[in-house]
């Protein structure tokens, strides 16, 4: 019984799902591929649409689908991977190992079943070139395919959406989600969720699970003037004498010298004074974007706007921002418009999105590392699926170094050196402003080399496709560690003389917070048994190390990593706990909504008001329902978005409720519960009264008179983590720093 009980938790440990039934499969599917190579498109598209759930024949129709339609014939381990996702896991493929096509076959094999697929991508580019470039296989397998992305159209997306497969971002597809949640009109521009495969899974469902996407409107005014006057006070601060940043870099404060000045400066006010409780959070907030974020690290400035840039893939992050006014101060800072944060409509993290298709599943160079993660958040289990050849890759231990600047001059050194022998080099660092430096020091020893960052992605597909080419150089960001295929010998087509170098050479300048990111670094080298090395760079003078790690430790590295990732995995955790209850009350008004929405009698709101039989026979019933169904979803929203502005200001401060030894989150439920419980009574009572007051204009209920109308402009946006973060998180910071400490 001991035995049989160990055996069964090893074969439930996260990343064993079993191939053998996979494997099972592949004798028979190469003998049914060789009987298709002398049909015609026709009847190879004829005899995919009746496929049904027969597997065999799918990867057989598939294969052939593949090669005639790309060039491109399966290999095994694709069709295991396309396997391993049919029945709703995340799997592992290296880099390199045909995740695109592989995530083809087992959208066919979903259509093939009567399911409508959607296949999300981490952006634009990649949705639109995977759908593109996939296209003759799709159709070859008689499945139509479409994709959306930012400059979509309202027709092209309807048009998307009615394929049987249709790729998006995942920012996109869950914008156009909330545009949905607040639409005037029954017809939606969305498919109804069903089946979704995720690229780069783990970064999707973990890494990015909590972060909220916004859909927002009603332009709020900016005080632009107070704004840059605050900017400009806190601008001539000194750190150490008019304020002081903690040793983590999250927090800063005001020393008394400064609040003197600040006064001082603002025309002698006393800023803790009820009266000037706005001016402190400004100046507060000012005090932040000057002190702890850095242009080029946190952001850039690019066509007269602040970018932030996504600390997980060096990108430009797309319509992000930050919340609480923080935004507003970075403007301010750069002497920028400010762009206002508006009102929010409706929100929805990225997990409370995901958990709304029946069927998740995924694909990704590094899942095994967040396997039991997936499996907590999601319920899902991790394929790995061996490499089609041996990964030969030599990966270095790492180099460590006593100081930042004794690191940085070994790192020019050893790419100056491995340069002269003509092999490729990659060279990851960690920010904009550590790839132009590294640049700038390159420059002065005389080389030629590429600059790939958030500051010029539109160049990335012909950097990239040059990356492993004789004697490259190539200085990176974040943004060459997903998505992107390093073929050697580039475009001049000379493999086998950079192969004879070794392949392409990964450096890295440093850690990420997860060794996942450093793993998806150096598979952009060893591809498909292809030769390749890596090698990382450390100091104990490390943003990782001085966070999470202990100087003392020589394998502070890697524990400041499992620090990192225990405190990300606490926070995650911890949102999701809040957000659940959130997306609850999220579902029904979204349900009430929809009753309203599809409602053939929506006037029974409004039905028992003494002027509706006056109305009905003035104007007539059609038109009363339309104002009644116009009115009745605009108090729904109304309230819906109270209910969020107030749940978020709950969110920020329910942690202080532990000074009283209250448990926050049941604190946080217990009001949030209490807040939401009349909210559609309220709702549909102020529907009732805005009736009684609506005027009669040219035959017509003129229901804009008194305030109902659709927001006159709305946009998206991705609220990033406040730096500062919530109490909570600023506690585990604590607790982390503490331990630190303790360890020194």
């Amino acid at each position: 019984m001991a035995i049989r009980a160990r055996v069964r938790r090893f074969l439930q440990r996260p990343g064993t799902v079993d191939l053998a039934p996979y494997r099972a499969l592949l004798a028979p599917i190469e003998r049914a591929e060789a009987e298709l190579h002398e049909r015609t498109d026709a009847e190879l598209t004829e005899a995919a649409t009746a496929v049904g759930a027969d597997r065999v024949a799918l990867g057989a129709l598939a294969r052939e689908a593949a090669r005639r339609g790309i060039g491109e014939r399966p290999f095994d381990v694709q069709l295991l991977g396309a396997l391993a996702m049919l029945d709703g896991h995340v799997v592992e493929m290296a880099t390199g190992e045909g995740k695109t096509l592989a995530a083809v076959i087992a959208a066919a094999g979903f259509v093939a079943r009567g399911r409508s697929v959607q296949v999300l991508t981490v952006n634009d580019y990649l949705a639109r070139r995977d759908a593109e470039w996939m296209e003759p296989v799709y159709r070859l397998l008689g499945v139509t395919v479409g994709w959306v992305a930012e400059s979509s159209s309202a027709t092209e997306r309807a048009a998307a959406y009615r394929a049987q497969v249709v790729y998006g971002s995942v920012n996109e597809i869950g914008f156009d989600t909330l545009r949905d949640s607040v639409r005037g009109n029954p017809e939606a521009v969305t498919a109804e969720p069903d089946v979704v495969i995720i690229d780069e899974a783990d970064s999707v469902l973990i890494d990015e699970a909590r972060v909220p996407l916004v859909l927002a409107g009603a332009v709020e005014q900016v005080d632009a003037d107070a704004g840059r006057r605050i900017a400009a006070v806190v601008a001539a601060l000194r750190a150490e004498v008019h304020y002081e940043a903690s040793a983590d870099g999250r927090t800063v404060h005001l020393t008394t010298a400064g609040t003197r000045t600040v006064e001082r400066d603002l025309g002698e006010i006393n800023l803790y004074d009820a009266d000037n409780l706005p001016t402190l959070a400004a100046v507060n907030v000012a005090l932040y974007a000057h002190a702890l974020l850095h242009k080029d690290i946190d952001y850039i400035v690019r066509d007269g706007r602040v970018q932030l840039v996504s600390d997980l893939r060096g990108r430009v992050a797309a319509r992000q921002r930050w919340p609480d006014g923080l935004q507003e101060a970075v403007e301010a800072k750069e002497a920028l418009p400010a762009t206002g944060s508006g009102e929010v409509l409706a929100s929805i993290t990225m997990q409370a999105l995901l958990a709304r298709y029946p069927l998740v599943c995924g694909m990704t160079g590094t899942a095994v590392a967040v396997a039991e993660a997936l499996r907590e958040f999601y319920g899902l289990e991790v394929a790995v699926i061996p490499p089609n050849l041996p990964c030969i890759r030599v990966d270095e231990p790492d180099r460590r170094h006593p100081g930042r600047t004794a690191k940085e001059d070994a790192l020019i050194n050893e790419i100056v050196t491995t340069h002269a022998t003509g092999r490729p080099v990659l060279v990851g660092t960690l920010d904009v402003a550590e790839s132009e430096r590294l640049a700038r020091r390159l420059r002065r020893r005389g080389l030629t080399f590429s600059v790939l960052n958030a500051k010029n992605d539109a160049a990335e597909a012909a950097i990239i496709a040059e990356a492993g080419s004789h004697a490259a150089v190539t200085v990176s960001t974040q943004m060459a560690g997903r998505g992107t295929d390093i073929r050697l010998g580039g475009s001049a087509g000379e493999r086998d003389r950079v192969a004879d170098l070794g392949g392409l050479y990964v450096v890295a300048s440093g850690r990420y917070w997860t060794s996942r990111l450093d793993n998806q670094l150096r598979g952009r080298s060893g591809r498909q048994g292809d030769p390749g090395g890596s090698v990382i760079f450390t100091s104990p003078e490390d943003e990782l190390v001085e966070q999470y790690g202990s100087k003392d430790d020589p394998a502070d590295i890697e524990h400041a990593q499992r620090v990192a990732e225990g405190v990300q995995l606490e926070i995650h955790r911890n949102t999701w706990r809040y957000n659940k209850l959130i997306e609850h009350q999220r579902q029904l008004v979204q349900r009430h909504r929809n009753e309203l929405l599809h409602s053939p009698t929506p006037e029974q709101v409004v039905a028992d008001t003494e002027r509706f039989p006056e109305l009905v026979e003035t104007i007539g019933l059609d038109a009363v329902r339309r104002s009644a169904r116009a009115i009745s979803l605009y108090t729904v929203d109304r309230a819906w978005a109270d209910q969020l502005a107030f749940l978020g200001e709950l969110r920020e401060g329910i942690h202080l409720r532990a000074l009283g030894r209250l448990d926050p989150l049941d604190e946080f439920h217990r009001a949030a519960i209490k807040a939401f419980a009349p909210l559609l009574d309220n709702a549909r009572a102020r529907a009732v009264k805005l009736f009684d007051e609506v005027p009669i204009v040219a035959g017509t209920l003129d229901v804009e008179s008194i305030g109902v109308h659709r927001p006159s402009a709305t946009w998206t946006y991705v609220v990033h983590d406040n730096p500062a973060g919530t109490e909570l998180e600023r506690a585990l910071q604590s607790v982390s720093a503490a331990f630190r400490r303790k360890r020194r």
